[in-house]
């Protein structure tokens, strides 16, 4: 089935629900005019359905192979990724000084979620190649700017981060890899890296690796690692590959889902690298990395869910099963029902993480403190809530196709396969739940509180239009006030256990406040029936959720290990 990218959709929530005109006002972004963007998203879109999507099936079914040191990747995907370049797809946000558009930030997650619902495999690529020109641009010197940047802007070069080890995975202060200075401005990394996303590829000039390490006096734990670049072929005088680095793909992983994407192990056996930032100063570095991917990889989630949700639409549009007014499935009240989920759930999950895009321009438009605080407090709501309903749309999505879902030509299944890694992907859900309870409740739920004033504000002036729907979010999100106050008087400990309910509570609340606003502006049209839906069927599941963060802490630790496994 043709995947059909969301411009239209995109367009109606920059306009009418999260708020996009405050960074058209701003100078730094001035140029992204609402008829600028609109130009870029249908250019975008159209790759997507015509580049994209055609060879979404081709990574699944032909795998990326490792052939004698060599990746040999998916039919196709030399060619699109060659149209993802040349039409500077990698190079939304990066700086115009190095060849980028110099976009917003909100213009490329749009671009990356239909990116990502076109053929997710594919898009990692240039996902990880946007996080380490940030990270470039953020950390590195000048000489290494203008070696790396316009390479890898162009995407003539791609991107990679080194994280993962066989004994440090969430724990990245547990990484044993080495890095021991050659005394001429390189150092020797020496070490084994897992999962790593497109470590090698077929289809471009030069692999950049970020690889963390540890120099030989650096103290234990996170602050004593450094970030060091990596490159698979040292750059020679004139900025282009020479020699090979000691660095090699030692196997490829066999994965669920992604087959396209070959994930790598990866072996620096006294590589050349040069620093990047300061000594010790590698986690704050490729944190500007990670938290461009937590953000990217929600809407890694958000695309899947949307191929998955039009590839169910169209297939229910099309059995005929049964007795119904519509001949079709479609007209069954149970696949209506959740056809409607996946779209109100798309809707709340796509919303959330262009909010959260929005707040992150602000910041860096304006420097307000406030409105980096709301980025980084959605940060980790966009990238888990989006995951999640990637995972469980395109999970509906295999039981809208019934039997059918489970056969592998339908394609239904691969949506799945696909996305499911994304919750586990840049710090699993669980721990994004604990660093929303955690870190982002420090300031005593101050960020929180904010977001609540403002979701309560606009509900009680949308109450003479729309009185029922904007009560109940006024409710939520009162209800979610007052557990957000007792949470902040519990200590730290005790508040992990029920970390996730809550992040999925807030998610919840969140959607009943977009929806509304969507409902706003189209109150009898698709939106305001699809508000209706998701404020009636899906928001009073917080109060669920919010019962959970409340249940005592000593009644989830007192089931032993022994009772587990009785």
């Amino acid at each position: 089935m043709p995947y059909r990218a969301p411009v239209s959709e995109t367009c109606f929530l920059l306009d009418h629900v999260v708020g996009f005109s405050a960074v058209q006002a701003t100078e730094r972004f001035a140029e992204a005019t609402s008829d600028t963007v609109q130009a870029v998203l249908t250019e975008a879109g159209k790759m997507c359905e015509e580049v994209m999507a055609p060879v979404q099936r081709n990574g699944d079914l032909h795998p990326a192979v490792l052939e004698n040191g060599v990746v040999r990747c998916s039919p196709g995907y030399a060619e699109a990724y060659r149209a993802i370049a040349e039409g500077g797809w990698v190079a939304i946000t990066a700086d115009p000084e190095y060849g980028g558009m110099g976009l917003p930030l909100t213009v490329a997650t749009a671009v990356n979620e239909m990116m990502s619902g076109a053929c997710l495999a594919l898009q990692l690529n240039p996902l990880l190649t946007q996080g380490q020109i940030e990270a470039l641009e953020h950390h590195a010197d000048e000489e290494m700017k203008a070696l790396y940047l316009p390479r890898l802007i162009s995407g003539e070069w791609a991107g990679t981060m080194n994280l993962t080890e066989p004994q440090a995975g969430s724990d990245v202060g547990a990484l044993s890899s080495r890095a021991t200075d050659n005394g001429d401005g390189t150092y020797a990394v020496t070490g084994q890296k897992i999962y790593i996303s497109w470590g090698d590829n077929d289809f471009v000039e030069n692999i950049c690796h970020l690889v963390l390490a540890r120099l030989p006096d650096a103290p234990a734990g996170t602050k004593g690692i450094s970030l060091f670049m990596v490159p698979k072929f040292i750059p020679d005088e004139n900025g282009n590959p020479g020699v090979a680095n000691s660095l090699k793909v030692v196997s490829l992983e066999h994965k669920m889902g992604l087959h396209g994407s070959p994930t790598c192990v990866m072996s620096y056996e006294g590589a050349t690298g040069w620093m990047v930032g300061e000594p010790g100063g590698g986690m704050k570095a490729m944190f500007t990395m990670m938290n461009n991917a937590r953000l990217g990889v929600g809407g890694e989630g958000v695309g899947a869910a949307e191929g998955a949700y039009q590839h169910a639409l169209a297939f229910a549009n099309e059995r005929k099963q049964g007795k119904n007014p519509y001949d079709t499935i479609i007209g069954h009240a149970d696949v209506r029902r959740m056809l409607a989920t996946m779209k109100a759930e798309i809707f709340t999950a796509r919303a959330i993480a262009l909010d959260c895009a929005v707040a992150i321009d602000m910041g860096r438009a304006t420097g307000e403190a406030e409105w980096q605080a709301r980025a980084a407090f959605l940060t980790p709501i966009a990238k888990a809530f989006g995951t999640d309903t990637g995972c469980e749309v395109s999970s509906m999505g295999v039981q809208v196709h019934g039997g059918m879902g489970y056969v592998e030509e339908s394609g239904a299944a691969q949506y799945y396969r696909d996305v499911r890694v994304t919750a586990i992907y840049e710090g699993t859900n669980g721990i994004q739940a604990m660093d929303m309870v955690g870190r982002k409740l420090m300031d005593g739920g101050e960020v929180a509180g904010r977001l609540l004033d403002e979701i309560e504000a606009e509900a009680e002036a949308a109450k003479a239009a729309l009185p029922d729907l904007a009560e109940a979010v006024w409710q939520a999100a009162e209800t979610l006030r007052e557990t957000t106050e007792w949470l902040v008087a519990r200590p730290m400990p005790e508040r992990f256990g029920t970390a996730v309910p809550y992040l999925r509570a807030f998610a919840r609340v969140l959607g009943g406040h977009y929806h509304l606003r969507a409902a706003m502006a189209d109150r009898d049209g698709v939106h305001g029936r699809l508000a209706r839906f998701y404020i009636t069927r899906l928001l009073p599941e917080h109060t669920g959720l919010l019962a959970h963060v409340r249940a005592e802490d000593a009644a989830l630790m007192a089931i032993s290990p022994d009772d587990l496994a009785a």
